[in-house]
């Protein structure tokens, strides 16, 4: 198969509209932990709606990695999903109460469930094998360009729109999403992967090393709870001494910050990933995870010591999204990607549903520190986990 480098029009594609996309729904997403308070929801259910959507998304990852090659039909899986992630801001601009934001933001997650497998079998088969970090890196500091663009459109927006006329006008880059990734990406030699066993079958005939890469995944993303949560923190934390409304525009401030350093790390960790070995740098990422959320639970509130962690958290997302998608595309034969990259994306999935209401409930009733410590605790054994899995024998790709 010839290929054109690997910033091709299919890597372009993809990260153009991922930009389009995040800055849609992380306008939104900036905007929420203030729309719940506003609404009158409990502390926790801003934890709720985050885990139960991130684990809808979970399982439809698995499906949509499982379907899409088994049918041959991964671009058309990952257009369904533009389209729900593109609509999710309508229905909660349309809630009354926080169930109803549940159900926008899960219908929304479960259309970036959808998507992600599929685009991310299209995005590794579109290079070879040793460009994949910079593949991932890139479309993933797209992805996050968006993310740093969102919460700035929001946030310019606020004085001029009231917080649901601004939800609305987000339906226009989630269109844009959609049609960039329409026009732009195109999926190699399409086919269905010929693999008639059972989803379970196939998930069993996946390697043995890669399983074990898997386990190590789950249990630190049982840590990795959603970074909406720490903008709630932050206004929380920030409003006895600025004020609510000042706290909100800090909260936004932080996550912007968060987003500028993910998204300005994204392609050096991939880079570097290529060049030194990506499992090591992953390990390294899971490290300063667990010494930011550590630090979390020790420093007093101040606006320019949030700034820093959040900063630290760029980092170790960075990482975290770039290397695993790397390691996992190296590790997994091309006709079983999409499984492959659904299987990653639902032990990520299952760990974000565990953690984010673990953590809600447990800075509902214990603590602040205490959800930070618990979450530091779990990290640390997952980046165990996953140094042992590094320095020891990996099974090959499946058959």
């Amino acid at each position: 198969m010839t290929k054109t480098g690997w910033l091709n029009r299919t890597v372009f594609g993809a990260g153009i509209a991922s930009f389009f996309s995040d800055l849609g729904h992380e306008a939104v997403t900036v905007l929420l932990p203030s729309f719940l308070i506003v609404l009158g929801a409990p502390v926790y259910a801003l934890g709720i709606v985050e885990g139960i959507s991130d684990g809808a998304s979970s399982f439809v990852k698995l499906f949509s990695g499982y379907l899409s090659d088994k049918l041959g039909k991964r671009k058309e899986f990952a257009l369904a999903g533009y389209v729900a992630t593109g609509i999710f801001p309508a229905i909660v601009a349309m809630a009354a109460s926080w169930p109803g934001i549940l159900c926008g933001r899960v219908i929304g997650w479960m259309g970036r469930g959808t998507r992600g497998p599929p685009r991310d079998a299209i995005l590794a088969k579109s290079v070879d094998k040793a460009d994949m970090g910079k593949a991932f890196g890139f479309h993933r500091a797209g992805d996050t360009l968006g993310a740093i663009a969102g919460p700035i459109v929001a946030f310019s927006l606020v004085g001029y729109f009231t917080t649901r006329e601004i939800l609305w006008l987000t339906l226009i880059p989630g269109f844009l999403a959609l049609l960039t990734f329409w026009l732009l990406v195109r999926e190699r030699d399409p086919a269905p992967s010929g693999d008639h066993r059972t989803l379970v079958a196939s998930l069993r005939g996946l390697p043995g090393g890669f399983r074990k890469y898997l386990a190590a995944v789950l249990v630190f993303g049982i840590a990795d709870f959603s970074h909406t949560l720490l903008i709630a923190f932050a206004v929380v934390m920030l409003t006895p001494s600025l004020g609510f409304v000042q706290a909100t525009m800090a909260g936004a401030v932080l996550y912007t910050i968060r987003n500028i350093v993910y998204a300005a790390a994204c392609y050096p960790f991939g880079a570097l990933g290529d060049r030194f070995g990506r499992k090591t740098l992953l390990v390294l990422g899971y490290g300063i995870a667990v010494a930011t959320f550590i630090l979390f639970a020790l420093v007093p509130p101040d606006l320019v010591l949030y700034g820093i962690l959040f900063a630290l958290c760029g980092v170790f997302i960075a990482a975290e999204d770039t290397l695993e998608s790397a390691v996992a595309g190296e590790m997994i034969e091309e006709r079983c990607r999409g499984l492959g990259f659904g299987a990653l994306a639902t032990m990520n999935g299952i760990g974000d549903l565990c953690s984010s209401i673990l953590i809600g409930f447990i800075w509902a009733f214990v603590g602040y520190s205490a959800g930070f410590l618990f979450a530091a605790v779990v990290a640390a054994a997952g980046t165990i986990m996953m140094l042992a899995w590094a320095n020891g024998r990996q099974g090959g790709v499946s058959v």
